[in-house]
Parts: C-alpha cells; sequence; structure tokens
C-alpha cells in the first residue's frame, strides 16, 4: 500500500523545446522544475552539471535535503528572479531561479546553471522571454490538469457524503466508467496542516505531490480531493490495511511534506477504520478525522493518528471541541494534582490503574517496594476522597487521566 516518493509528470514536447532552445542559446544547463523542485523539463548538460543535477535526472527529483534547501530560500514566493547560493555540501551549484507564473498562479521553477553566480544582461533578458513563453506554455496544460483534479475531488466528496443516495450515485457513476473496480475494502485517511507562513496554492501543491503517490499502489487504488490545509486520500484494496502498513504509509506522507512545507505547517494524519465496501467510507472519513485529532492532541502519536489503535481515545474525541477542557477533569483528580508531590502520586494512580489494581504489577513498574505503593495508594485515597477498591471510582479517576492527556500542556479551560 505504501507508495514511493512521486516525480513530477514530465513537461509536454512544447515545453521541452522551449527549454532546448534556451539552453542552447545560454550554453548552459537549464530545467524547469514544478512548485516542488521535481524536475518537469531539462535540457542536456554544457559542461556545468553537478551532483544534484545528475542525481536529479536519475531519481526524477533532487534528494530531500536539497528540495529543502532550496525552498527554504523561498523561492515559490519571489516577486522576481535571484541567485540561490550553491551548497559544496549538497553538491549544488549556484543557479538563477525564476519563477514560472501565469495570472498569479505559480507554475514551476526556472533554473539555470550559474556557477559563478553572475549573468549577461542579454542573458538575462533571454532568460526572461523563455520565461514568459514557458509560463504561458505550462498555463494551459495547467487547466487541463486542473479540471481533472476537480473531477476527482468532486467524486470523493461524494463517496463519503453521509447521504446515502449521494454517495451510492457516485459509486454507480465511478463503477460504470470504470474508475472503481471490484476491491472491497475501503481506507479513508486524512492530512490536515495548520495555516503555516505557507501560500494556500504552495500547500495544495504539496499535498497533491506527496499524495499523488498513493493514487495507484500494487496492492490499492486511490481518489484525492484537496482543500487548501486538508486532503482526503480515499483507497480501495483487495484485502484490510494492517497497522504496520497503515503506519509506514503515514510516515512516509509525513516525511515528505516536512521536506515540501515549512514547519509551521505541522502536518497531521488521521486513518480510519478499514471497512468492508465502499458504501462505508464515509464511516472510515468520519473516523480519520478524529485520528487526526488524536494525532494533534497527543504527543506520543508522533502526529500520526490511526482509529484502529485510540482505543478509549476514540470516544473522548467524539467530545465538541469546546468541550474538551480542563473542567471535565474530575474534581478528586485536580485536587490530587495540586497537592504537594502530586506529580509522583499522579503517576503511580495512572500505572496502578493502567495494571488493573494489580499490586505486584504495579510494584514491579514502577520498582517499588510493595509498602510504599501501599503507602502512595492511601495517600491518593485521602486526598481524593475515593475507593480505590471501588470500580466506579477507578474509572472516575481513569477517564480523568486519560482526559488530560488530551488536554495541551498549561491549558486553562480552552480546548
Amino acid at each position: 500500500m505504501t507508495g514511493r516518493p512521486q516525480r513530477a509528470r514530465p513537461g509536454s514536447p512544447g515545453l521541452q523545446v522551449l527549454v532546448d532552445e534556451l539552453a542552447e542559446k545560454l550554453g548552459r544547463s537549464v530545467a524547469v522544475d514544478d512548485p516542488l523542485v521535481r524536475v518537469i523539463c531539462t535540457s542536456r548538460h554544457f559542461g556545468d552539471e553537478d551532483p544534484v543535477r545528475i542525481g536529479t535526472l536519475l531519481q526524477g527529483r533532487a534528494d530531500n535535503a536539497t528540495v529543502r534547501y532550496v525552498l527554504a530560500q523561498g523561492v515559490a514566493q519571489w516577486p522576481k528572479p535571484g541567485f540561490i547560493e550553491g551548497r559544496d555540501d549538497l553538491g549544488l551549484l549556484p543557479r538563477y531561479v525564476v519563477p514560472l507564473r501565469e495570472r498569479g498562479y505559480l507554475l514551476g521553477l526556472l533554473m539555470v546553471v550559474a556557477p559563478e553566480k553572475a549573468l549577461a544582461e542579454q542573458e538575462t533578458e533571454a532568460i526572461a522571454r523563455a520565461a514568459e513563453a514557458m509560463a504561458a506554455q505550462m498555463y494551459a496544460e495547467h487547466l487541463a490538469a486542473d479540471t481533472q483534479k476537480s473531477d476527482e475531488r468532486t467524486l470523493v466528496l461524494e463517496l463519503i457524503d453521509t447521504n446515502v443516495a449521494t454517495s451510492t450515485a457516485a459509486r454507480r457513476r465511478a463503477m460504470e466508467s470504470g474508475l472503481l473496480g471490484d476491491a472491497e475494502h475501503v481506507l479513508v485517511t486524512v492530512v490536515q496542516l495548520c495555516r503555516g507562513t505557507e501560500p494556500v496554492r504552495q500547500a495544495e501543491a504539496a499535498l497533491w505531490g506527496t499524495l499523488e503517490g498513493f493514487r495507484q499502489t500494487r496492492s490499492a487504488q486511490g481518489f484525492i480531493a484537496i482543500d487548501q490545509e486538508r486532503a482526503i486520500l480515499v483507497q480501495l484494496s483487495d484485502r484490510a490495511s494492517g497497522p504496520a502498513e497503515v503506519a509506514a504509509q503515514s510516515a512516509r506522507i509525513l516525511e515528505e511534506l516536512t521536506t515540501f512545507l515549512d514547519p509551521s505547517a505541522a502536518p497531521v494524519i488521521g486513518a480510519g477504520g478499514r471497512h468492508l465496501g465502499v458504501h462505508d467510507a464515509w464511516r472510515s472519513y468520519e473516523q480519520s478525522l478524529v485520528a487526526a485529532r488524536a494525532a494533534r492532541r497527543l504527543p506520543s502519536l508522533k502526529s500520526m493518528g490511526d482509529w484502529d489503535l485510540l482505543g478509549e481515545f476514540a470516544v473522548l474525541l467524539q467530545l465538541p471541541e469546546h468541550a474538551l477542557n480542563e473542567s471535565l477533569v474530575p474534581k478528586p483528580l485536580r485536587t490530587l494534582n495540586e497537592t504537594n508531590g502530586g506529580d509522583r502520586l499522579r503517576d503511580t494512580l495512572r500505572c496502578f490503574l493502567e495494571h488493573a489494581g494489580s499490586i505486584p504489577k504495579t510494584a514491579d513498574a514502577l520498582r517499588l517496594h510493595r509498602t510504599s505503593l501501599y503507602y502512595r495508594l492511601r495517600q491518593i485515597e485521602k486526598i481524593t476522597g475515593l475507593d480505590l477498591d471501588d470500580g466506579t471510582h477507578r474509572l472516575t479517576l481513569h477517564l480523568g487521566l486519560k482526559i488530560e492527556e488530551l488536554l495541551p500542556t498549561g491549558d486553562d479551560g480552552g480546548a
């Protein structure tokens, strides 16, 4: 199910002609990359190739460290052309970079190798003319591709719609057109970004470029819908994916996004439950939202949530966002937290409850003598006023501890 880092789609013959003509005129190596620094078209070498260029031609994209470096220069936001410094440790020579835009839309990056980090006036003029023609060519191609993405987005949103008539009609159309095969199992994954420093279109490009590799894998067929800071991936397969497969896929997605986006984007991934039948795509989608919420709130998940592994958190996270705050922590537990030595006692309580009240197992886990453990438990009972032999009291405290895990550090009552 796990996809590989995706190459950009090759440029059209018309774009390749423009790249070759410019390279011959300049006598320099030229390339056009997409906004994620994945090569689209490239010229022949002119003796100025560097390890990055050679590696890119072989792999279809630069390595992650080089991509991060180039994007960190802010090239996707540059209002005009400029030079980026070379990096010996990356094997990168300086380049003259021209953002290729049409009607405000960043279509790609024209890169000219310039080891001396200088160009003659006639060279920059030739580059400017070529860049204008390239942007026009790419915009026409972009419009056609954008229509396909829009159609796919509509299909995804209808497949996950809770309205039975809408989702049924979408499945029927997709089956008749051959888009849906006979796969029986469905998994919906949601990727969410924070509103960071990246422009919305750059974030969308990063989401699409990352997820595109999962539209067709050896074991699954996928469809994508992207909406600003959110992406939905619907995958159909002949068998249900296990936790290890889902974790590997989520890790790959996260790795790619952190390559393409500024850390402020803080992506999280939520994988829904695995269901039998495309008609349950809406259910997997709803569960993926809960898993993404868990990924945002639980640092232990490392930004990746899986509904099938959430346990009791799957229930607690059904609470509305505004309601999930410190006021839900039971008063006895808050009293314990405010007591001198409360952190130690709370850790003891958590260990005791997670070991189902077993004194031997709790003492071993804490590396504590049983006499000391009994003393701490009596302290907890005295402070909270609850009886740890009472199942209801234990449940109250255990739920309180789980709710605390979902609260941000220093929560003041907001969610």
